[in-house]
């Protein structure tokens, strides 16, 4: 099986070639980029297309690595001893599997998404290395050892807001997706709005891409975010003319989909004030 685009999201090529270059290598696929390019949603797209189910372990900033193997509930456990309840004398109705767990004993292949890994510790990566590798964990309570029955497909998302650890980088096929070019971008759209006007869709881009080039900007705006205001220009049925900015106000029209702190909008107001003055 080979991952491709589908009818709801566009792969470039180079971004299909990594995918299934990650599976033939039975290799985490670590996934990099800004936010809002796909990187969640493209785990989701491999799991329909390659017709797995999915596994989910979104990270935070308080995740550990235990926990996407098992946690022990030893504090029930004490207190069921103490008002004499019989599950005490079995440990594993104290174990609670994490998403590790559950893919590994799925009864068949899986995608198993580790979400925004760089949001956690920085021993959290390192932390997986040898689960990942080997496939298998021991649980130290009940002196088992779990291994994958079906290898999981494993991609891993980050941000980048930290760097990971060089044992950890080892292990993965990386790669890093690349904000849309415009072509690429009027492909995506078309998957969401494929009755879109074609001068209101050419306005809409010119004026998005402008936008991110714009120097100072704190925050560019996402692929998500100019399907989001695209979808706002359709629901007020605004005409290419309506989306005209003029240099007394260089902020687009339902600007809050596009730009996200105060910052980026005074940005706009202050352009508008030199342009007006400029103008004199």
């Amino acid at each position: 099986m080979q991952f491709k685009s589908t009818e709801s999201y566009v792969a470039p090529p180079d971004l299909s070639i990594a995918v299934n270059a990650a599976v033939a290598l039975q290799r985490p696929l670590l996934v990099k980029g800004e936010p809002g390019t796909g990187k969640t949603e493209l785990a989701r797209q491999v799991a329909a297309s390659l017709g797995m189910e999915m596994i989910e372990w979104n990270v935070k900033s308080t995740t550990k690595a235990q926990q996407g193997l098992y946690e022990y509930d030893a504090v029930s456990r004490l207190r069921d001893s103490q008002l004499g309840d019989a599950r005490v004398n079995d440990v594993k109705n104290y174990i609670r599997r994490g998403k590790l767990w559950q893919a590994f004993e799925a009864d068949r292949r899986v995608v198993l998404l580790i979400d925004e890994v760089d949001k956690a510790d920085i021993e959290f990566p390192n932390d997986l290395l040898q689960e990942l590798d080997k496939m298998e964990f021991h649980v130290y309570e009940t002196g088992e050892t779990i291994r994958a029955a079906h290898r999981p497909v494993v991609i891993i998302t980050s941000n980048n807001e930290k760097e990971l650890p060089d044992a950890f980088l080892r292990r993965c096929f990386f790669h890093y997706i690349r904000f849309p070019e415009p072509d690429v971008m009027r492909q995506i759209v078309a998957v969401h709005f494929p009755d879109i006007k074609e001068r209101l869709l050419a306005e809409a881009l010119t004026q998005f891409y402008e936008i991110r080039e714009t120097p100072g900007l704190k925050k560019k705006p996402s692929t998500s975010e100019v399907l989001d205001w695209l979808k706002l220009l359709l629901a007020e049925d605004l005409d290419p003319e309506d989306l005209k900015r003029e240099g007394s106000n260089l902020l687009p029209k339902l600007h809050g989909a596009l730009l996200k702190n105060e910052q980026d909008v005074h940005l706009f107001e202050r352009l508008a004030f030199m342009a007006r003055r400029q103008g004199r």
